[in-house]
């Protein structure tokens, strides 16, 4: 196989492939075979038709198209291998020349052309220093915390005044157009100021009083008439104001395990704490990636980029075509970052020689399946059929290629070290791992997938046999 690799771009390169006779002659045998499976000829058992034959009865073209299938994306992966090219986008994949006759010495030459991943250096990462901004609790900050679990203990309470911003009002609505009502609802409750219900409530309800009433023009949300203009009336049935319990001892044995106040307060500082060690953390990971890419010049391919915006737009519910100019570069500029990071994540990965387990990948798997509230099993296989499980090794990959850098920098707060162990672990950890479960996460995880199938045949067997 002789190999040819232009560079169009930085992040962008087409690959000439030409693939030798003898080469190719496997794939056409085997694409014979399959055919032979296939079709019917006089005088010979199904399966077992000379290849000539099955030249003759199909037509070489037709047995080359069959092989060409199967052959392209082998010879593509083992160009890429040699030429260490990592691509990140499918090819283009355009057949020049393919042998006409069994009898044609044409050799197969195909281009691929494929966005890729930059070739850069890491800066080093031995005897490097980096230095974190310290994250501190403060006693604001345990106070807003024990505000926010008073206010879970809060009581409503009537009160006889005018509603005001905080208030819980029950309103009764009636939404009127063309001198028709065409929505009414009676005793729905509503926080004033909370921006939940429509447009212009807020303004007509507060300085209301029990039993008074007002109407406001708005544009319905929902129902028949959603968008159109109505005149809304809305009376005030009662109003609550929302009452705080007094922070003492009684509402510390109320709100937790604590006898007094100052044992709950000191639980908070300790939560706080974790916290602000986690935003340590984080902290220490942004500066390490700001590092890492502080010395190089990383380009992003171009063609994957407009995708991006374009799927981030759409998922945004934006209009590309209507979305301002500001708006659209804020976008790309997030999207631009995310590429980068990516980019030199990979990399990362790659230098530090990162190997993915089947068991980090099932973690990473239940654990978006839980975010998602999904069975892990489900989503297995939703992730195989979408052809994502490359994706969920790439991103075991990136994390852990992460964690491995920063083993390898110091990070200091004040100029004093910054212990994070907590998050990053140890390497002996990892090493003691039995090395049968470093095995290749995609086999692993289709591996799971071909189990979930067989069960499924076998379910749908008992139920046939019913």
């Amino acid at each position: 196989m002789k190999i040819s690799v232009r560079n169009l771009e930085p992040t962008k390169a087409k690959l000439t492939i030409t693939v030798d006779k003898e080469e190719f002659e496997p794939y056409l045998e085997e694409a014979r075979k399959e055919i032979a499976k296939q079709i019917t000829v006089p005088g010979f058992r199904k399966g077992h038709v000379p290849g000539k034959i099955v030249d003759q009865r199909v037509g070489f073209g037709a047995v080359a198209g069959e092989a060409i299938n199967n052959a392209v994306p082998k010879f593509y992966e083992e160009a890429l291998g040699e030429k260490n090219i990592k691509p990140m986008d499918r090819p283009e994949i355009e057949v020049v020349d393919v042998p006409e006759s069994a009898d044609d010495d044409t050799k197969l030459k195909f281009t691929a052309t494929v966005e890729r991943r930059p070739d850069f250096e890491l800066p080093a990462l031995d005897d490097v220093t980096i230095a974190v901004e310290k994250t501190e609790v403060s006693d604001e900050d345990v106070d807003r915390r024990l505000n926010v679990l008073q206010q879970r203990f809060a009581t409503l309470v009537g009160v006889d005044r005018p509603a005001a911003k905080g208030d819980f009002v029950n309103i009764d609505l009636d939404a009127v157009i063309d001198g028709e009502s065409v929505d009414s609802q009676e005793g729905v409750s509503y926080e004033l100021g909370s921006g939940t219900m429509l447009d212009g409530i807020d303004e007509a309800l507060e300085g209301l009083s029990a039993g008074e009433e007002t109407s406001f023009e708005s544009t319905l949300e929902a129902g028949e008439h959603e968008g159109e203009k109505a005149l809304v009336k809305v009376k005030v049935n009662s109003v609550k104001a929302e009452e705080l319990p007094e922070l003492d001892d009684e509402f510390a044995q109320e709100a937790s395990e604590f006898d007094t106040l100052d044992e709950l307060k000191e639980d908070i500082r300790k939560a706080a704490a974790a916290d602000a060690k986690g935003r340590q953390a984080t902290a220490a990971r942004d500066a390490f990636v700001a590092y890492l890419e502080e010395n190089i010049e990383v380009p992003v391919p171009k063609g994957i980029k407009a995708n991006m915006v374009e799927q981030q737009l759409k998922n945004s519910g934006q209009d590309p075509e209507t979305i301002s100019a500001e708006e659209k570069k804020d976008v790309e500029e997030q999207v631009e970052k995310d590429l980068r990071n990516q980019i030199v994540l990979d990399q990362l990965a790659e230098t530090m020689n990162v190997q993915v387990s089947q068991n980090e990948v099932f973690q990473f798997i239940a654990s978006i399946a839980q975010q998602y509230g999904m069975d892990p099993n489900m989503f297995i296989q939703a992730i195989i059929k979408n052809g994502q499980i490359g994706s969920a090794v790439e991103e075991v990959a990136r994390s852990k290629g992460m964690v491995a850098g920063m083993r390898k920098v110091s990070f200091t707060v004040d100029g004093e070290p910054l212990d994070l162990s907590d998050f990053l672990g140890s390497e002996e950890a990892e090493e003691a791992l039995d090395e049968d479960e470093s095995v290749a996460a995609a086999a692993a995880a289709a591996a799971v997938a071909d189990d979930l199938a067989a069960t499924d045949e076998s379910a749908e067997d008992a139920e046939d046999a019913e």
